[in-house]
């Protein structure tokens, strides 16, 4: 479906989403899509109608308000064009974001994530299951990539990827799951989440191996990591 979504943005068809895109955080997100915040400050989004569901839930407080609203508007926009579109079957499609959130540091200089899970069905025998992570570092104002969270010219991935796989092969109980190939690809590192102890990295269904391993994370001590991290806190 994804891929759907951006071959309808590539027609045109949420042309006008993209127009409203850059004020669309005016307020919040939870604001803008529409939800509510709960007394444990869960924004919480709901839409039921015969043709799809659509629920999110996620912490509203994170700081980069525009960069939730972007994406979820985004996901949702091209899933409702999905479900409406003539001849949709097996009716209602589901669209379900679940962001958790993280953090490291302290309050002021450290950092937030929130890592959205994010389940899909549209009708087909095999729904879908990805993340969307979104990472700030607080004492500079800006987002953290998988790109800017390293220092220039060094390999994390030469570190990061054994463990990766021995963590993911002691969950499935499977030697070796991850062919070299996609274990040293920085594409599929794109999602994760920031604690003091640790990043987390999270891959979903068929991104880092067969789909049949399902929607997978993995956690790399920082301790392991710590002389390339370009971010000491």
């Amino acid at each position: 479906m994804r891929k759907l979504a951006a071959a309808l943005l590539a027609t045109g068809a949420l042309a006008g989403w993209l127009a409203a895109a850059p004020t669309a955080a005016a307020q919040s997100a939870c604001a803008d899509l529409g939800g509510t915040v709960d007394a444990e400050q869960i924004c919480r989004v709901h839409v039921d109608n015969p043709a799809y569901t659509v629920d999110y839930a996620f912490p509203a407080d994170y700081p980069d308000q525009q960069a939730l609203t972007a994406y979820l508007t985004q996901t949702r926009d091209g899933f409702v064009n999905v479900a409406e579109m003539p001849g949709s079957w097996n009716l209602p499609y589901v669209l379900d974001g679940k962001g958790t959130a993280y953090q490291s540091g302290s309050p002021e200089r450290g950092t937030r994530s929130v890592v959205f899970e994010v389940y899909e069905n549209v009708g087909g025998a095999h729904p879908q299951t990805w993340y969307k992570a979104f990472n700030w570092d607080l004492a500079a104002q800006a987002p953290i990539t998988f790109d800017t969270l390293f220092k220039p010219d060094t390999r994390p991935l030469d570190v990061i990827f054994p463990i990766v796989q021995a963590d993911v092969a002691r969950q499935l109980g499977v030697d070796a799951p991850i062919a070299p190939t996609d274990g040293l690809d920085p594409a599929k590192y794109q999602e994760f989440a920031l604690t003091d102890d640790s990043v987390i990295f999270f891959f979903g269904q068929g991104e880092i191996m067969a789909g049949a391993g399902g929607a997978l994370q993995a956690t790399v001590p920082k301790s392991a990591i710590a002389a390339m991290l370009a971010r000491q806190e």
